[in-house]
């Protein structure tokens, strides 16, 4: 689950970060009301107006500026409320904005100048321990940092039996070439950090600006912070701060369902039991020239109402051209799944894409004669090969 970058500081926030202040507002009104606020309680002069989305890339697309009076304030607000932000990271059409959020200038003058590094916290999946990447190019997309300057890239590993240790995190601050005060500030952030990556049970932070300020100050500038949708029970608050608005339609609508559906960019709806069998099928569909238009699990009970619900999910998206139905009967019986398939087609009406249905398991022959029997535009098919075969047929 992803939050927004307020949810994300004000969780930080609360485990002992340091974030950029600011006040989140759906309105050009409230955006004033809360640029007053911050400056009656930080002293802050300018203002940076962000657009509230789950996308990064905002600044690139025109949803965050800095506004230097209440007017510049009301008026930029306006401007972003309302419109559809395109970034490198969301599609064509963009996202809309709903809400921005009114932040604390950060980068006034001091005694030193203002530096800006990138921080992440993630699993590293090929040793199966968390790690802390970071690199002195903030305020720059790490791919670019990745592809131009990998030397500047940094990883520290964290024993999960032991946790962060000091030396880690002043190992830190060293390579990011601080000193003092700042060095001091950042060991802080960096172990703050990882107490709240830790407890909120969260999959990645990606802080990018971590700001080291003119006055020596460590704080997060941005938080892009996901939280692992399976570790929820644990955290009622956290899943209370879902915006169902930032997610894809069609896999809220699944998930209220209990089915496992994820949208992807293909021609070739998948209904399968099973995610291993569901990857496979996926494979199959790409050896026979096809691309996957969704993962979809419908797990053990495939009945009739859940058969049916699954159809509407994938011929929702425009771009399916077939329906490559896939079960395996073992937990559930393949003639009931057969069944579940011709009622849901009589009661959906009118698909006009051509179906394959392989069915494999307990009664799959009598599945498979209930299908030929139906007198539906059903294709139906035993072998895997078979299934690629027609896949590569219907789509000629």
């Amino acid at each position: 689950m992803n939050l927004h970058e307020y949810q994300g500081k004000e969780m930080l926030n609360s485990f002992g970060v340091e974030i950029q202040r600011g006040i989140v507002a759906q309105t050009p009104a409230e955006a004033v009301a809360a640029a007053k606020k911050l400056t009656e309680d930080t002293g802050t002069g300018w203002h940076v107006v962000k657009a509230q989305i789950h996308a990064g890339g905002r600044g690139k697309g025109g949803g965050v500026k800095l506004a230097k009076s209440l007017e510049e304030v009301e008026q930029i607000a306006g401007q972003i409320i309302g419109m559809h932000l395109v970034t490198p990271q969301t599609s064509v059409e963009g996202k809309l904005v709903s809400q921005v959020l009114i932040t604390e200038d950060v980068y006034y003058p001091g005694e030193s100048e203002p530096s800006e590094y990138y921080m992440s916290v993630l699993m590293n999946r090929a040793t199966g321990r968390n790690m802390i990447m970071y690199s002195t190019e903030g305020g720059m997309d790490i791919e670019a940092v990745a592809d131009n300057t990998p030397h500047l890239i940094f990883n520290e590993e964290i024993d999960p039996a032991l946790g962060l240790l000091p030396f880690q995190a002043r190992k830190i601050a060293f390579n990011l070439g601080l000193s003092g005060k700042a060095f001091k500030e950042m060991t802080k952030f960096v172990s703050a950090l990882y107490n709240a990556y830790v407890k909120s049970d969260s999959s990645l932070f990606e802080i990018n600006p971590v700001l080291k300020t003119s006055d020596d100050r460590v704080i997060a500038v941005d938080a892009k912070v996901t939280i692992d949708d399976n570790a929820l029970f644990r955290h009622k608050d956290y899943e209370a701060l879902r915006d169902l608005r930032e997610e894809n339609p069609v896999e809220v609508e699944a998930k209220a369902v209990g089915l496992s559906y994820v949208d992807l960019d293909g021609n070739v709806g998948c209904m399968v039991n099973g995610a291993g069998l569901a990857m496979a099928t996926m494979d199959l569909i790409k050896q026979a020239g096809g691309e996957p238009a969704n993962f979809l699990d419908v797990g053990g009970t495939a009945d009739a109402e859940r058969v049916e619900i699954a159809f509407k999910l994938i011929l929702k998206d425009p771009n399916v051209k077939a329906i490559l139905v896939n079960i395996f009967g073992g937990i559930v019986r393949c003639d009931r799944v057969a069944k579940g398939i011709i009622e849901a087609y009589k009661n959906i009406g009118n698909i006009e894409i051509p179906i394959i249905v392989r069915l494999e398991g307990t009664n799959a022959d009598i599945a498979k004669k209930l299908i030929d029997e139906s007198g539906l535009d059903v294709h139906s098919v035993i072998e895997f090969q078979e299934a690629a075969d027609k896949v590569q047929e219907v789509l000629a």
